[in-house]
């Protein structure tokens, strides 16, 4: 692995990890001939483009509540150090670490794809989540319009989609989505993970900030658009004492429903947030991977469906029951909202013969 001297000025990661793939490592040691130098530059951005074939992914995972989603970006601008889709980037022989944020992926035919796959005689409508893995809101969907043109199609096909994001580029789309959500077509999940906003910036250089995601909650909530708050991670001993702040300013500024998720350490991302919090918090840092490991079973990670999500042990016990007194007290405890899917129609193209029944 190689580190830099000093943390590279906006991003999450300040190293490339080597890879479970790798079979060669990599450790950088100064020899003490380098010359000094200023704190390095920040690692530039570089995109490549995705030459996928086929846009919706499919699961069958009992913990998680769809079965197909779409990702219009593979790794994310964000840079949040706790991510839990930086594993990912393994398969593209890149790193989970400050690869993960500057070597960015996009699918220009993401839309023309998802067209096509709707289109398909055999396909049966149901809830389509987007920003299960990376960001359709991060920075560079500005330029690139992707999930803009992937909820032009879903509009069209009268489609159900679950949106989560931290990006506050989603109110570009208001005017897409306000007339889905008047047809039962949406839920926005807005992802806030600290109200602090050193913190913030340490955790998700990239981000943006915790009052403009409150602001995108009221905006969507203004309208019609349903909207839950994510309050995710939670981290202990680092964000976790926020978690009903968090949910009392969401639902101030019009969210209706909540949920909330712990750490989790997959893989090469445990080895970032050690030294994440070697950075930002050594005096901390044994006893928050500790925490960490008490929830997990002993370990940094539980990967078992039903308790990846959730945790085991006291201190995951504890705060479930603080997030269902929230609730409660805050009237966010009402079931996500069921989505239509009996809307669904496959519009015609231009060509196209009209069916007589």
């Amino acid at each position: 692995m190689t580190r830099t001297e000093s943390w590279p000025k906006a991003r999450g990661a300040r190293f490339n990890p080597a890879t479970r793939f790798d079979r060669l490592r990599r450790e950088a040691v100064d020899d003490g001939w380098a010359p000094d130098e200023d704190e390095p530059p920040a690692p530039p951005t570089i995109l490549h483009v995705d030459a996928t074939r086929s846009i919706i992914t499919r699961n069958n995972s009992p913990d998680i509540p769809f079965d197909r989603s779409v990702n219009p970006y593979r790794g994310c601008g964000h840079g949040c150090v706790y991510c839990f889709a930086r594993p990912s980037h393994a398969y593209l022989e890149l790193s989970p670490g400050l690869d993960f944020e500057t070597q960015l992926f996009v699918k220009p035919e993401a839309p023309r794809l998802l067209e096509a796959e709707l289109r398909k005689p055999g396909y049966r409508a149901a809830v389509l989540a987007i920003g299960t893995n990376t960001d359709p809101y991060q920075p560079i969907e500005r330029d690139h319009r992707i999930m803009r043109g992937c909820l032009d199609v879903l509009a069209a096909f009268n489609h159900p989609v679950s949106i989560t994001t931290k990006g506050v580029l989603i109110t570009r789309d208001i005017d897409l989505l306000a007339p889905m959500a008047a047809k039962g077509l949406v839920l926005a999940a807005i992802s806030v993970t600290t109200l602090d906003a050193r913190l913030h910036g340490l955790l998700e250089p990239r981000a943006s900030s915790p009052a403009r995601r409150l602001d995108t909650i009221r905006r969507l909530s203004q309208a019609g658009i349903p909207t839950m708050v994510m309050a995710a991670p939670m981290i202990p001993r680092v964000n976790d004492h926020e978690l009903e702040h968090i949910l009392e300013a969401a639902k101030a500024a019009g969210a209706t429903a909540a949920a909330y998720t712990l750490l989790r350490l997959p893989r090469e991302v445990k080895d970032l947030f050690a030294d994440w919090l070697e950075a930002h918090f050594p005096d901390r840092k044994a006893h928050v991977l500790s925490l960490v490991a008490d929830q997990r079973g002993g370990m940094l990670n539980e990967s078992r469906f039903g308790a990846r999500f959730s945790g085991t042990g006291e201190h995951a016990a504890l705060l479930s029951q603080r997030f269902r007194v929230a609730l409660t007290k805050l009237g966010l405890n009402g079931a996500r909202l069921s989505l239509d899917a009996s809307r669904f129609r496959v519009p015609p193209r231009a060509g196209d013969q009209l069916s007589l029944f």
